[in-house]
């Protein structure tokens, strides 16, 4: 059976902090805020698989109350998610995902971010596709306040 899940996540800017997205450290003058490393394009990827899986989002495998994941690269919780898709049966057959921001430019790193995240999923690069967008200087993502993204899962149940 196909099925399809939306996942989308949005954090703010915050000092000293380093910019991770997709599991990679993108040079900026600041980071996102968050309590893991706030990478909020593997935390929209993570949302869409559980969403197409019908489970519960990240926040419930990955609450921010425990302490003991404070600071948590976005990668562990993408390699959870990827438990969670063997325990279903399930396999994943493509991730599409955009980020929306109007700094830092992507495309330098989309190639990296492609990796990295395949890495975790244990897919293949070319099954995660990742864009970028900005949002012609509107809202609080046009005020560079932040960061957003959204992606899209497409999975297979086996059983």
């Amino acid at each position: 059976m196909q099925r399809s899940g939306i996942g989308y996540d949005v954090h703010r800017f915050a000092e000293g902090r380093p910019l991770i997205l997709g599991g990679v450290e993108i040079p900026h003058d600041k980071g996102l805020d968050g309590h893991s490393d706030a990478d909020v394009l593997s935390h929209a990827i993570a949302d869409a698989i559980l969403g197409a899986l019908a489970l519960k989002d990240i926040g419930f495998y990955f609450p921010p109350s425990d302490a003991s994941i404070e600071g948590i690269s976005s990668l562990k919780i993408l390699e959870k998610v990827r438990t969670l898709v063997d325990e279903k049966s399930a396999t994943i057959n493509n991730i599409d995902s955009t980020l929306i921001t109007e700094q830092p430019k992507i495309l330098p790193h989309v190639e990296a971010m492609k990796i990295s995240l395949a890495a975790a999923l244990g897919i293949d690069p070319d099954q995660v596709g990742v864009k970028a967008t900005t949002n012609e200087l509107m809202g609080c993502i046009g005020r560079g306040e932040g960061i957003a993204a959204m992606a899209v899962a497409s999975v297979e149940i086996l059983d």
